[in-house]
This record gives C-alpha cells, structure tokens and sequence, in this order.
C-alpha cells in the first residue's frame, strides 16, 4: 500500500470578485432594460391617450344620458 494516490481535497476559496463584479453588472443591466421597457411602454400609452384626446376620438367628461 505504499503507492496509493492521495484525493486532492476541494478547498473553498471563498468569492471570486470579478465574477461577482461581471454577475452584478450582468444583473444590472437586465434590470434597466426591463424598466426602460415599461417606461417606454407607458410613455407610448400616454402618447397614444393625448393623441386621441386631441382628435376628439374620446373625451374625459362623462357623456350625459
């Protein structure tokens, strides 16, 4: 028994920064995109809303019965 090879222990080496750093910026910027999705979705809505207020299309006064 005296050429057994020894198993290599994993040793945790603790958080790699750049990972971290590329992992939080990748993060980052999904999110901004997803909310400048939805900014750009409502301002096209409000857009679209005023758009027709000024063709008289549809009105914000109640229509009387």
């Amino acid at each position: 028994m005296a050429n057994v090879p020894k198993i290599g222990k994993a040793v945790y080496q603790g958080p790699s920064i750049v990972k971290e750093i590329i992992y939080g910026i990748a993060l980052g910027l999904a999110a901004g995109g997803l909310w400048k999705m939805h900014h750009w979705n409502n301002q096209r809505r409000t857009r679209e809303f005023y758009d027709l207020l000024e063709k008289g299309d549809i009105s914000v006064v109640a229509a009387d019965e």
